[in-house]
């Protein structure tokens, strides 16, 4: 895979990050709380590995 298409897969990824946090203030999210906080967590460290790889500026 070439970096152009990793850099354009990882900017989709962050794009869609707050629809994670717009649903983790829902007050009748129950045990998928949970899951959407792992989610979070899962994309922040891609999001930093892949910056520290490729770059800060590279998801820009």
């Amino acid at each position: 895979m070439d970096p152009k298409t990793i850099r354009e897969r990882v900017a989709a990824i962050e794009s869609k990050r707050d629809t994670l946090l717009r649903l983790l203030e829902q007050p009748d999210l129950g045990t998928l709380r949970i899951d959407v906080n792992q989610a979070l967590e899962e994309m922040d460290d891609l999001i930093e590995e892949f910056k520290r790889t490729f770059g800060e500026s590279d998801t820009q």
